[in-house]
């Protein structure tokens, strides 16, 4: 195993005048999954804005197409330990399993590591602490999980979740609409915990918003896949991709992919100078909606307000990646 050069919140490539975190973030994902999660895990592990506390290998659904075994968490957890090898990152004992499964009801928790990192970094109690942020590229189980263990966190804490059907007036169907939406498919329960039955503070990107999120192929090719090896992974993965859909079809599925968890960076590490916040994307007030058991929105709401983002500043999010790719590959390559 190659020697480990760095590790979380460290940066030793960038220069010393380089302001230091100012947010807390817990990155939970299926990263047995799409891997637009492992563009946005590294993106998220090479902003200095951010201090990474945890990450979170969480499920994907049972039969699931990216991974199909009944441990997505444990492999999810592999996956990252893996990219953290090409990257000879030490993950300093930040990385937390999830549940392999969804919740079985609204009221009981699937106790994890994962959703007992999230209560305990939610409920540090110390001077000068940064906010906190929960953002989630997939399911909400082990969320949902924290919030039953300790209902107190929804105080602590701000959830940026990607996934959700579209919102009334703020986004059109996409031409073939799966319902549920895929995250939100992963663990529908989970997502009445959270939408229905909590007080979490949300931010949401939802399909309409993370379909937005599109790179060419020519810009992977000569913008990442020649970016050392952590750019060779990235690129590798989604041609794994690419390569196993279109052996399925009878045709090509064009020349873009969508990165839509990257806005779980956008939305934290790049927000604003001054007046912090994500001022470059525009967002909506709504108050909250009400899933039903299908994962359907029912029109009625659940009364807190909410964030539903409806412009995504995809300019700087993607120049942001390919740069700081750029001066991660020079100095790993200087090693």
């Amino acid at each position: 195993m190659p020697e480990r050069n760095w590790r979380i919140a460290d940066w030793p490539w960038l220069p010393k005048m380089t302001a230091g975190p100012r947010l807390r973030v817990i990155v939970d994902n299926d990263f047995a999954g799409d891997p637009d999660d492992l563009y946005q895990l590294v993106h998220h592990l090479l902003s200095p804005s951010v201090d990474i506390r945890g990450i979170v290998a969480s499920h994907l659904r049972p039969d699931d197409p990216f991974y199909a075994g009944s441990d997505s968490a444990d492999e999810a957890r592999r996956v990252v330990e893996r990219l953290a090898e090409a990257m000879r990152l030490d993950l300093c004992g930040r990385l937390f399993t999830g549940s392999n499964m969804a919740l079985a009801s609204r009221t009981e928790p699937r106790d994890s590591e994962a959703a007992r990192f999230i209560v305990a970094e939610a409920m540090r109690d110390e001077p000068g602490l940064a906010p906190l942020f929960v953002v989630c590229g997939g399911g909400l189980t082990d969320l949902a999980s924290a919030y039953l263990l300790k209902p107190a966190i929804a105080d602590r804490l701000t959830v940026v979740w990607i996934g959700g059907p579209e919102h009334e007036g703020l986004g059109y169907l996409p031409p073939v609409v799966e319902t549920p939406e895929y995250n939100l498919a992963i663990d529908v329960t989970a997502g009445q915990v959270v939408f229905n039955d909590s007080a979490l503070p949300l931010w949401l990107v939802p399909r309409n918003m993370y379909r937005q999120c599109l790179v060419s192929d020519v810009e992977l090719r000569t913008r990442v896949a020649n970016r050392g090896p952590v750019g060779a992974l990235l690129y590798g993965a989604i041609q794994q991709v690419r390569d196993r859909v279109e052996a399925a079809s009878d045709g090509a599925f064009g020349e873009t992919y969508a990165l839509g968890d990257s806005p779980l960076v956008l939305l934290t590490a790049l927000q604003s100078y001054f007046q912090p916040d994500p001022s470059s994307s525009d967002y909506a007030l709504r108050h909250c909606p009400v899933l039903d058991d299908h994962g359907e929105f029912t029109g009625a709401t659940g009364g807190r307000p909410i964030r539903v983002y409806t412009r995504l500043d995809t300019r700087l999010m993607f120049e942001d990646l390919f740069l700081k790719l750029d001066e991660f590959a020079a100095w790993l390559g200087s090693k």
